[in-house]
């Protein structure tokens, strides 16, 4: 993962360089704005930035703003920083297509290790596509139709999907489904994971049902097969 470029957005320029250091120790370059504005702008002149850390509370344009901008164009992964730890502002913010979401204060360790696996979980899959039940599944391009027509999935709804459907037919808890695809312990509210699923089936229309509830417990994913 050396030289993915990593755009740092806050403007606590004192939380910025403690972020910065800890990412430049790892081999990421690291890029910096001080508001929202400056976010966008250094986002769209650089073109290949690899992954998005990024303040909620900032003057000109806030956090919410910038990753509606940004999830307008792309599917960068995207980590969003706040001193504000209520659920209401996890789950819009999980409805905006933020993939992480961290409180202040956090473990500059922690933040670099769910980098990393953010990373990795968005280029490390292979070249192989799944086809089931009508869904073409293609893990290296990170791209999703049903019946010839393409979805657009965030992507934490295509990780959610192909966690799915490479355990297709098995019972899933939901802190299974958190811990392997958020890949790390989450300690959240489950609604986190109900809120992705009702968009993934709203977005898969009549595929969506493939998708089953197993109240008390988690979902299971049943395609019909031909």
């Amino acid at each position: 993962m050396d030289n993915v470029k990593i755009l740092v957005v806050d403007d606590e320029q004192r939380m910025r360089k403690l972020v910065r250091d800890f990412l430049v120790k790892k081999d990421f370059i690291v890029l910096e704005a001080a508001n929202g504005e400056e976010a966008i702008d250094i986002f769209f002149e650089e073109k290949n930035i690899g992954l998005v850390i990024l303040d909620i509370m900032m003057p000109k344009m806030d956090g919410w703003q910038v990753c509606r901008e940004i999830r307008q164009y792309s599917k960068v992964p995207i980590v969003m920083l706040t001193a504000k730890s209520g659920e209401r502002d996890e789950l819009l913010g999980f409805e905006l297509g933020v993939d992480e979401y961290i409180s202040k204060p956090f473990s500059p360790k922690i933040l670099v290790a769910r980098v990393e696996a953010l990373l990795r979980r968005a280029s490390v899959i292979g070249d192989d596509v799944v086809e089931l039940g009508g869904i073409i599944l293609d893990k290296s391009a990170h791209e999703v139709s049903i019946d010839g027509k393409k979805l657009e999935l965030s992507f934490k709804e295509f990780e959610l999907l192909a966690y799915f459907i490479d355990n297709k037919g098995i019972a899933l808890s939901r802190e299974k489904i958190l811990n392997n695809v958020w890949n790390y312990d989450y300690y959240g509210d489950a609604r986190t994971i109900d809120t992705h699923v009702k968009k993934l089936r709203s977005k898969m229309g009549d595929k969506g049902s493939y998708i089953k509830t197993i109240w008390g417990m988690g979902y299971k994913f049943e395609a019909e097969q031909g």
